[in-house]
């Protein structure tokens, strides 16, 4: 049986490294207004790395962070859901593109922007895929250095696969939002996953209900310890 683990940052072995960085994705869908639920909101951990949005020409309304109705938010949905992987739900703040920005000093095999967002070296990439993981899909950032011959950082594009049991949430949860989506939930503090709902072609993902939850597989786990690549601690997680 599959055994799947939270990934979060291990402070002990990121504080060995002087690297941080400053960024944001090159594009993303705006936040909503909604006119049913009544609140202006917009998610985290749905990032796409991988699509690009280059050759739209309304690239430039997804250049700026704001709010928008619920009608010029699903207008613009609209506008990339066929570059987008099939099935992306791309709720509001859904991002797109190369992390761009600034970065300085000195990178670990993993490097943590907040709680759920990961860069990976080319380096320990490489290592990872010769262990025949799978679903490692990552790619460049833009990220500009001031000194010469600096790393190359990727971002991984994990899509949300999976879901948490309903038993770590209280039986009087409300529904979804029927317009714009919003769960309207707090992260649990002990996590289940829905054992049913969890991918089986993938060893890294994000759980699909909480985005910034990022699960590993026990081959994932086993293969970062093996290789020696810190920067993540591995807390297991149970399943129903």
């Amino acid at each position: 049986m599959t055994r799947f683990f939270w990934l979060l940052e291990d402070e002990t072995a990121t504080a060995r490294y002087t690297g941080d960085f400053n960024a944001a994705h090159k594009w993303g869908l705006p936040g909503v207004e909604c006119p049913t639920c009544g609140v202006t909101w917009g998610g985290a951990g749905h990032d796409y790395p991988g699509v690009d949005l280059s050759q739209l020409p309304e690239r430039g309304e997804f250049e700026t962070a704001r709010a928008e109705p619920f009608a010029e938010f699903a207008r613009l949905r609209e506008l990339v859901r066929p570059l987008a992987p099939p099935n992306a739900k791309l709720p509001p703040g859904t991002n797109f593109g190369p992390l761009v920005g600034t970065a300085r000093g000195d990178f670990g095999p993993f490097t943590w922007l907040g709680s759920s967002r990961l860069l990976v070296r080319r380096e320990a990439l490489d290592r990872l895929q010769e262990e025949g993981l799978r679903g490692l899909l990552c790619y460049r950032t833009e990220l500009r250095f001031r000194k010469k011959d600096p790393p190359e950082l990727l971002e991984p594009q994990m899509e949300p696969r999976g879901q948490l049991h309903p038993d770590c949430f209280l039986p009087d949860v409300p529904s979804p939002c029927v317009t714009c989506g919003r769960l309207g939930l707090r992260r649990p503090d002990e996590p289940i996953l829905d054992a049913a709902s969890l991918p089986t072609d993938l060893d890294l993902f994000r759980v699909g209900n909480f985005a910034t939850v990022i699960v590993g597989t026990e081959r994932f786990r086993d293969a970062v310890r093996r290789l020696e690549l810190d920067g993540i601690t591995f807390r297991e997680l149970p399943t129903r």
